[in-house]
């Protein structure tokens, strides 16, 4: 006889942030929960670690988060001109390898 694989939920963040607002708010046990949606345990308290390690950045005022983006956008700013600049060297040293073929007939 074959095993039936068990079927995967995917639940998405709506879901996951439900299940652990029941918890939280409503004080349903985990116990309850995990019965309830087929989850193990682990998983539970995996989503409900997430959470707290989250909470910060989704508590953070919108104008915090910009300050420390400022060296990021430099970065991505300076690797995008320094990029721009090596395609520039490219073209231009393709162009003299064309003309250069073209002179010595093998274009």
């Amino acid at each position: 006889m074959q095993k039936q694989k068990k079927s995967r939920n995917n639940y998405t963040a709506q879901e996951k942030a439900a299940i652990l607002r029941r918890h939280l708010i409503d004080h349903i046990p985990v116990s309850d929960l995990c019965d309830e949606h087929h989850l193990q345990p682990t998983v539970f308290y995996r989503w409900q670690k997430l959470l707290f390690e989250n909470a910060a950045a989704a508590l953070e005022s919108p104008g915090n988060s910009k300050k420390a983006d400022a060296p990021l956008e430099k970065r991505i700013a300076s690797l995008e001109e320094k990029l721009t600049r090596k395609n520039e060297v490219l073209a231009e040293l393709m162009q003299e390898y064309i003309e250069l073929k073209k002179e010595l007939g093998e274009l």
